[in-house]
C-alpha cells in the first residue's frame, strides 16, 4: 500500500489542486493501545514469564507490570496499536491533511483523551468508539538489548461495536477510502466489522489488506480469519 501512496502524494506535490482527490484514501481499523514503553532487564521478563520477539494478549498474571514499568523504569506513552501505528506513518510520509482515517475504541478516560491528542496532532482522521466502561487499551513494549516483547492489555479496545462503524459518519470513512488495512489482532474483537467492511470492499473493487499479526492469531482465530479471507 504505501509505494501506491507514496506515488499519490507524488501527484499532489506537482498538482496540489488534486488534494481533495486523497481526503480519506487509507483507512485502518484495529484495536487503540496506548503503547508503555521501555528497556527493561531480564529479571523483569522472567518475573512476568515474557519471550522476547513476541506478541500475547495479557493474561491476570501480567497485569501489575504496567505501573511497575511506570515506577521502575523510564517509560514513553505512545498513542498506538499495531494498525494505528500504520495509519501514522502512512499519513506522516504522506503529509497531506486527513489523507488517513482510523476506528478503534477507546475509554473515556485520561489515557483516552491522551489517545485522541496525539493521533489527531499527527493528521489522522480519528473516530473512537469511546466506552464507557472500560479503561483504555494499554501494551507494555518491553524491551531488552535491541529485542522487544509486546502484551497487550485490549480493555477498551475490546468493546468495540459494529453498531459504531454502521453509524453514517462512521461508514462514510469506509465509503470514502480505496484502500483499507486492518491488522489480524482485530480478528479477536470485531470479526462481524471486519466481515462488513471486507465485503464492501469486494463488492467495489478497493484494495483490502490483512495480516496475520502473531501465531495465537492463527490457532484460535483460524475460523474467524479464514471467513474473511475469501
Amino acid at each position: 500500500i504505501l509505494p501506491t501512496l507514496y506515488a499519490a502524494l507524488c501527484t499532489y506535490l506537482v498538482n496540489p489542486s488534486k488534494m481533495a482527490d486523497y481526503e480519506g484514501i487509507l483507512l485502518g481499523m484495529g484495536n487503540p493501545l496506548l503503547d508503555i514503553s521501555a528497556v527493561v532487564d531480564e529479571d523483569f521478563l522472567s518475573k512476568y514469564d515474557i519471550k522476547l520477539n513476541n506478541a500475547i494478549l495479557a493474561e491476570d498474571k501480567h497485569l501489575p507490570m504496567y505501573d511497575e514499568m511506570s515506577s521502575k523504569y523510564t517509560v514513553e506513552y505512545i498513542a498506538g496499536g499495531a494498525t494505528q501505528n500504520s495509519i501514522r506513518v502512512a499519513q506522516w510520509m504522506l503529509q497531506i491533511p486527513g489523507a488517513t482515517s482510523y476506528i478503534g475504541s477507546i475509554g473515556k478516560d485520561k489515557y483516552g483523551e491522551e489517545m485522541i491528542n496525539n493521533s489527531k496532532s499527527a493528521g489522522v482522521n480519528v473516530h473512537y468508539y469511546e466506552d464507557e466502561t472500560a479503561p483504555t487499551g494499554t501494551c507494555a513494549v518491553c524491551v531488552v538489548g535491541g529485542e522487544r516483547s509486546l502484551i497487550a492489555n485490549l480493555s477498551a479496545a475490546n468493546c468495540y461495536k459494529v453498531e459504531h462503524l454502521k453509524l453514517p459518519e462512521n461508514w462514510a470513512l469506509v465509503e470514502k477510502a480505496k484502500y483499507i488495512y486492518i491488522a489480524g489482532f482485530f480478528l479477536t474483537v470485531s470479526p462481524e466489522s471486519i466481515q462488513l467492511v471486507a465485503e464492501h470492499a469486494a463488492a467495489t473493487n478497493k484494495i483490502f489488506t490483512m495480516n496475520l499479526s502473531a501465531p495465537f492469531i492463527c490457532e484460535f482465530f483460524k475460523d474467524a480469519q479464514e471467513k474473511a479471507l475469501p
